[in-house]
């Protein structure tokens, strides 16, 4: 499977990015508004990435977990994800994870417009759902930006760093995308 915008090469993620994602995922930048908090230990993260696997080998697949490089250096710069929910219901949730130095500049997105894409088009997915923490306004203006509808908001939802937080729902349904009415 190959994915890719002019600037960014989507590819899915395998046990040998443990050391990038690993950063990634330590950084407090990019644990502000996490659930999983920042990974204690290395065996931590290979955790993680272990079970992302499971579902990428997964026969159908349920999980499509990429790391995104940029094109002209090959640099890894982040993490996006499109997790399919129950096949009757042809939904799928969207997360994404940028490294900090790659942020505002439009990175996210353009990786979450090709995924979104991706799954309308190529999955056949009917409705695409993500959720942010209130207080992380850079994830609300990339949502919208791809498109994405506020749906509503669920307080104290999301266990970060000991406090609840409220979360923001988003989606988008096929009919959005393809502009039937």
């Amino acid at each position: 499977m190959k994915l890719q915008t002019d600037r960014l090469n989507f590819r899915q993620v395998s046990a040998d990015d443990i050391h990038n994602i690993h950063e990634l995922h330590s950084l407090p930048e990019t644990d502000r508004f996490n659930t999983l908090g920042i990974p204690e230990t290395i065996q931590v993260t290979e955790k993680v990435i272990n079970e992302w696997l499971v579902g990428q080998n997964a026969q159908p697949q349920t999980l499509y977990v990429f790391c995104l490089d940029l094109i002209d250096t090959k640099q890894f710069i982040g993490l996006i994800a499109l997790n399919i929910g129950k096949p009757m219901y042809k939904t799928a949730e969207v997360w994404f994870k940028i490294h900090p130095g790659h942020w505002n500049k439009g990175y996210t997105t353009e990786a979450l417009a090709k995924l979104i894409h991706f799954g309308f088009k190529e999955l056949g997915i009917h409705r695409i759902e993500a959720g942010c923490a209130v207080e992380n306004i850079a994830s609300v203006k990339v949502l919208e930006k791809a498109g994405m509808k506020k749906e509503g908001m669920k307080r104290k939802i999301l266990p970060i760093r000991g406090e609840w937080k409220d979360n923001y729902f988003y989606a988008l349904l096929d009919e959005d995308f393809f502009g039937i009415e």
